[in-house]
């Protein structure tokens, strides 16, 4: 499903002319060689641009359309019309001429290979050099001394002959295509056409995947004896062609390429896109998943209606969205040389905004500023934001991800880290709050029942739980009101253990809150012994001896309810 996805791209892509047809890519170049007529060297044009990275302006290579780049693993392989200065020229920084003459060789005979029945200027020219070119006395060539230690840091190099590129020549691109399409070799049915073609062995690499090889890694690939089976080794387990393995590699090269529309979920890379690789469907998933900023030509509050009206499967035409349209989400997590796909979805884009608007509408807790939580902002509740590693667990990211676009349930582990957080810091932020109340909402259980899960406080609530959990807040409040100075209240001693074991700790709790009351003007005491005497109704004359986990999750929610309400401003009469 997800190579035939891939592979639906590219040729939406290629319809509307954003990539190039099979056998040619998109390649950084950083030089020219320009040869004259006769296949002499006469100079080395640097083929940079100016791009802005921050408040700052860098040279970074060209990009420019040429034959798609052969996979390299540990073999001498060129690429044709363009390559790095081991191929082109027989030198390069890495001390070994040995390999680097093996190199230029291998080079010249791919270009004998294509070139030798076109004659054409600039072909004559190509060979002409490859057969003339000394690559020992390249140093002392006047047209590379300038820029030699450029040179040697690996940047590529492309032909120009008397001012003519390669690819400008049609009869030398008709090569090409005619070698790129020439297969050999015992026929299979292709896993993402269905065609019978040959299966390529090593397809192209994937880059721009956070943490995995900067050179390229593999989707499609077994590398070791448990994984291959009847003999079939590399990528021939999972036979593809030339044209699909091109294909799928080239979308999701593109979708990568895109740094706007590639976000992290953890140590997850995530691309997304719609069947007919429309960009407005990526600007509105983006905004509503991740909080991203956009450029949209209309403002974020009719961004959120366009959510909700997607959402009951109406258009959105100031977008030009449509509810119906199939939509698909990848995540990839480096893994070595290969890639593991950490999720994939796929559905209509009606209904990922039906998902993602029920899990917003379940995230609404008073006290939060933010309507629509972005994603990376609810998994960093769960870490612990003084530690040297930020990033929350990756099993943990994924599988949330997964529950927010499909609807389903919230994993557990998301759960467990908000407890742990708790726990540990003793405090319950507007986030935390809400993913408690999101989880239980949709992960339903009867010791945290719908009551306690509103979106501010529910003073008509019984839930014994959600009870003490006011009753601790309101605690809390009469010993900041009795010494408004202090610095460790009884939440930074006692929370943990009375969100636990209330029966152990409120007696203690009880006593603390009759000495600070003693402090307090006589309107203060009244006024906080009524609040404490309508709670205590609820409670009856004993404490539960422990509570479970959802019984603490009640009892979180309690709490945070009870203290924001104090800072709620009262209608005015």
């Amino acid at each position: 499903m997800i190579l035939q996805a891939l592979t639906g791209l590219f040729e939406a892509l290629t319809r509307k002319g954003v990539l190039s047809k099979p056998g040619w890519s998109s390649v950084k170049i950083s030089y020219a060689l320009c040869l004259d007529g006769d296949g002499r060297l006469e100079s080395l044009v640097p083929r940079m641009q100016e791009e802005t990275v921050g408040k700052k302006t860098v040279l970074r290579p060209r990009t420019m359309e040429l034959p798609a780049p052969v996979t390299r693993t540990v073999g001498v392989l060129p690429n044709f019309l363009w390559d790095n200065s081991s191929y082109l020229l027989g030198v390069d920084g890495k001390g070994k001429p040995e390999r680097s003459k093996n190199c230029f060789q291998a080079c010249a005979r791919l270009h004998h290979q294509l070139l030798d029945e076109i004659d054409t200027p600039t072909a004559r020219g190509i060979l002409r050099f490859l057969d003339t070119w000394e690559p020992e006395k390249a140093r002392e060539n006047p047209a590379l001394q300038e820029s030699w230690e450029d040179l040697m840091k690996g940047g590529n190099l492309v032909f120009r002959v008397a001012g003519i590129y390669p690819w400008e020549d049609s009869e030398i691109c008709a090569a090409w295509d005619r070698y790129y399409a020439a297969e050999e070799g015992e026929t299979v049915q292709c896993m993402v056409t269905g065609e019978q073609v040959v299966p390529e062995a090593v397809h192209p690499a994937i880059k721009g995947v956070a943490g995995a090889q900067s050179s390229g890694a593999a989707l499609v690939s077994f590398n070791a004896p448990a994984f291959c089976s009847y003999g079939k080794e590399q990528s021939l387990n999972a036979p593809m062609g030339k044209y699909a393995a091109f294909a799928y590699t080239a979308a999701l090269n593109y979708l990568l390429s895109d740094r706007e529309n590639v976000q992290r979920i953890g140590d997850t890379t995530v691309v997304c896109w719609a069947e007919e690789a429309e960009p407005q469907y990526n600007l509105l998933a983006n905004f509503a998943i991740f909080g991203m900023d956009t450029e949209a030509p209309i403002t974020r509050e009719e961004l959120v209606a366009a959510v909700g009206r997607l959402a009951q499967g109406l258009p959105c035409p100031e977008l030009g969205v449509e509810a119906r349209q199939n939509f698909y989400i990848l995540g990839l997590a480096p893994n070595s040389a290969r890639l593991s796909v950490r999720f994939f979805y796929r559905s209509t884009f009606g209904e990922l905004m039906a998902h993602v608007r029920a899990h917003h509408e379940r995230m609404e807790i008073a006290g939060s500023r933010e309507p629509m939580m972005p994603l990376w902002k609810l998994l960093r509740e769960t870490v612990n934001l003084n530690s040297k590693d930020k990033s929350p667990s990756p099993v943990m990211a994924g599988a949330v991800a997964r529950a927010i676009f499909a609807g389903t349930a919230y994993p557990a582990s998301l759960l467990e880290a908000t407890m742990l957080r708790i726990r540990s810091e003793r405090n319950i932020t507007p986030g935390r709050a809400a993913i408690l109340k999101a989880y239980y909402l949709k992960n339903t259980h009867p010791q945290c029942p719908k009551e306690v899960l509103t979106v501010s406080l529910n003073e008509n609530s019984t839930n014994i739980p959600y009870t003490l959990g006011r009753l601790f807040a309101i605690y809390e409040w009469v010993q900041e009101t009795a010494n408004p100075k202090i610095n460790t209240t009884i939440k930074d001693k006692y929370f943990s253990s009375a969100a636990a074991t209330p029966a152990t700790i409120f007696p203690v709790l009880d006593n603390l809150a009759q000495k600070h009351l003693r402090k307090l003007k006589p309107g203060q005491q009244v006024d906080f012994d009524k609040k404490i005497g309508q709670i205590k109704n609820i409670l009856g004359e004993t404490y539960p001896v422990r509570q479970t986990l959802p019984e603490q999750g009640s009892f979180n929610l309690g709490y945070y309810h009870q203290k924001q309400n104090r800072y709620t401003k009262k209608e005015e009469k």
